[in-house]
């Protein structure tokens, strides 16, 4: 494939579709008070949704990820830095942060799945 923002969607669809469809009992993650569910279970594409957070959590290779909740449900579990290669996740918890927020503010505005491009990453200045 030559075209790489076409390579760069395909990825991203495909870590996206790998978290969605991995077993309930790879992703279960019970916060305080929540009943404990799957990921994405609750949130449709164009549904707003105003409870959403997210955590920072260490990643593979001492670098850093997220987890977005919705409604305390976890709806994304984000171990690497989303459309690019490889496994490892950010180098800076700034620069997870910083796409952590980016994702939420989307899910916020209804757009669900809410997808990350390496522009996006160079605009947030987080790699």
């Amino acid at each position: 494939m030559k075209n790489p923002a076409l390579k760069l969607l395909l990825a991203t669809m495909f870590a996206l579709v790998g978290i969605v469809n991995l077993p309930a009992h790879t992703l279960s993650y019970n916060r305080p008070g929540s009943a404990g569910t799957t990921p994405g279970s609750n949130v449709n594409a164009g549904q707003k949704s105003d409870n959403v957070v997210c955590e920072i959590i260490p990643a593979p290779n001492k670098t850093w990820g997220y987890d977005i909740f919705i409604e305390n449900r976890l709806f994304i579990h984000q171990t690497s830095v989303p459309g690019m290669p490889g496994n490892e996740g950010f180098k800076t918890k700034e620069g997870a942060a910083k796409v952590a927020a980016f994702v939420v503010a989307k899910i916020k505005k209804g757009e669900v799945p809410p997808t990350v491009t390496a522009e996006d990453l160079k605009k947030l200045n987080a790699l």
